[in-house]
């Protein structure tokens, strides 16, 4: 493993610093969870980290009435289902899909689901079953052995540790907010959400290419086909837009409408069809036009797409696509404390931070 992180990372001082960390945090602890835990610590406990292990059995303790309740009466599901309709009735899209029970059973180091068929509960993967008796015994006896999946999640987290606010990305606040019913009839008080800050890093190298390319940072997050073909209309020297074409058919068939309704009606379908074939012939035309004009500027759109691709990778937000150790290795420790001076939580902005 080490060796292969060694090759990754290369010998620069940062580099051997995460090769120790990584080899550290994955040979000598014994989960995932521990590894990560040991990563973090390593990295950000000078700005004042506080962890909290989930697994405890006190802490599990505090779970018991509301993983009962899932038992008895699905109450999770119920709830989620009714908060999911509504909000997809005002353009929010499902981000989570409740199960009926949403519990894990944990079993010689495994996780596995529970699953209910006609009042027995099977452990997922085991031969472990209980009865229903059986299985609220089991949860009082060892409530360590039993751990909410993502959508319980954030129940578990404010039962435990209660928040007045959550700050937390897009996708996190998307599905929080399908529990937002399931939250008031269990009485646990809902957090206030707030969307966190988002960072685009970007070098002064590549800050200076998008001035040589004439391009600001805000046009980068548009899509690159959308970007692509700005570039290349902005660099063109022909107009390729041929929307005073389009006003001038448009008007053109004005005429004919009126004329249609003068004398047969049944002409107007006619000056339709014909209508839309003229403008769907302009939109072709433009886009051969610009496909033309992309290849006769292929080398100036090409820098600015690997640009693009350099800072939103795969067309995504860069924070989804790059790992820290990337960038870490080119700035070491000045990395974490520029960001951590630029980033602000509470703001609604986008930050986007020049390093050196």
């Amino acid at each position: 493993m080490k060796e292969r992180i060694q090759d990754a990372f290369g010998n620069s001082e940062p580099a051997r610093y995460l090769t120790v960390l990584f080899e550290n945090a994955y040979q000598e602890n014994r989960s995932l969870s521990d590894a990560t835990r040991y990563v973090a610590n390593q990295l950000f406990s000078k700005y004042g980290l506080v962890i909290v292990d989930g697994n405890e059995d006190t802490l599990k303790e505090q779970f018991i009435p509301f993983a009962e309740m899932e038992f008895s009466e699905k109450r999770s599901y119920q709830d989620v289902e009714e908060t999911s309709r509504r909000l997809e009735k005002l353009g929010y899209k499902k981000q989570v899909q409740p199960r009926e029970l949403n519990l894990f059973y944990l079993y010689e180091g495994k996780r596995e689901r529970i699953i209910e068929r006609e009042g027995v509960f099977f452990v997922n993967n085991t031969p472990i079953e209980f009865s229903y008796d059986e299985i609220i015994t089991e949860l009082y006896k060892h409530p360590i052995r039993f751990s909410p999946n993502a959508l319980l999640r954030p129940l578990y987290q404010e039962v435990i540790l209660p928040n007045i606010c959550y700050i937390g990305g897009g996708g996190e606040l998307a599905y929080w907010l399908q529990l937002k019913d399931y939250f008031k009839n269990v009485k646990v008080p809902f957090p206030i959400l707030i969307l966190r800050n988002s960072l685009l890093l970007i070098s002064k190298r590549q800050t200076e290419k998008l001035k040589r390319l004439d391009v600001n940072i805000e046009s980068l997050f548009s899509p690159r086909q959308e970007l692509e073909n700005n570039h290349t209309l902005k660099l063109s020297d022909i107009e390729i837009d041929l929307s005073p074409q389009r006003d001038h058919l448009k008007e053109q068939f004005k005429a004919l409408y009126d004329l249609a309704k003068k004398t047969d009606r049944s002409f107007i379908g006619a000056v339709a069809a014909q209508e839309k074939k003229q403008l769907n012939g302009l939109d072709k035309l433009e886009k051969r036009l610009l496909k033309a004009e992309r290849r006769r500027l292929v080398d100036e759109v090409n820098r600015l797409s690997i640009l693009h691709e350099q800072l939103f990778p795969n067309g995504s937000l860069q924070e989804r696509q790059k790992n820290f150790s990337e960038f870490y290795i080119e700035y070491d420790e000045n990395l974490l404390r520029a960001i951590k001076k630029a980033i602000e939580p509470l703001s609604e902005g986008f930050t986007i931070l020049e390093l050196p």
